[in-house]
């Protein structure tokens, strides 16, 4: 529960799949990101995490959501941003990406991302991903980062391939995003994240004034 006089926060994310299995999964997702932003110092006053599924999904819910908000409350979307932005708004980028029309009551500081995917946030505490996978995982798969090319700003297509190398020989097999993801992000050091980019920091910021 928000402090008094703090307005509480529900943020709707992208991702724990559809179909068969996808209630464990979006439950798994919620409990994930509950650990994830108590690492964040977010304990005692977290906000509420609503899991979507697919992309377009978490759009149309928070869209139904910011119609009839409960008093006082704060509604976010966070979903990855796919490719990195090349638009100084957030709601731009996804206008040009995705065809996603900002309601006309939304402000900028309700959209957020995980650039450009959750997994990359993963490269932030490379040792979590390689306490999890254990023997035969390879560290050295994962990409590089370097002043020219900050975490947040590599490719889908990187991102999920180091990791698919890098955990192809562990006992736990290649790297799933519906069995490992949510298990992995609930153990990163969530402040080592705060560090990946802007668009991680900006979420951050945001929580932090608002609920602490």
């Amino acid at each position: 529960m928000a402090k008094a006089g703090n307005p509480s926060v529900k943020i709707y994310v992208e991702g724990g799949g559809e179909g068969k299995g996808s209630k464990a999964l979006k439950s798994e997702l919620r409990q994930a990101f509950q650990t994830f932003f108590k690492g964040w110092g977010l304990d005692g006053v977290l906000p509420s995490v609503v899991a979507c599924g697919a992309r377009n999904q978490a759009f149309e819910d928070f869209k139904t959501a910011i119609k009839k908000p409960k008093a006082g409350e704060m509604i976010l979307l966070l979903v990855d941003s796919a490719d990195y932005p090349a638009c100084k708004l957030k709601w731009a980028h996804v206008a040009q990406r995705d065809g996603w029309i900002k309601p006309n009551q939304v402000t900028e500081d309700q959209l957020y991302f995980m650039a450009v995917c959750m997994e990359s946030w993963f490269m932030a505490d490379k040792q979590a991903i390689a306490d999890f996978y254990g023997q035969g995982f390879q560290p050295n798969q994962l990409p590089k980062t370097s002043t020219a090319q900050p975490l947040e700003q590599f490719s889908k297509s990187v991102i999920y391939a180091g990791l698919e190398n890098a955990t192809r020989s562990t006992q736990k097999g290649e790297y799933g995003k519906g069995a490992h993801s949510f298990k992995i992000l609930a153990k990163v050091d969530a402040s080592k994240v705060i560090g990946h980019g802007k668009y991680a920091q900006e979420l951050h910021d945001f929580l932090q004034s608002h609920l602490n």
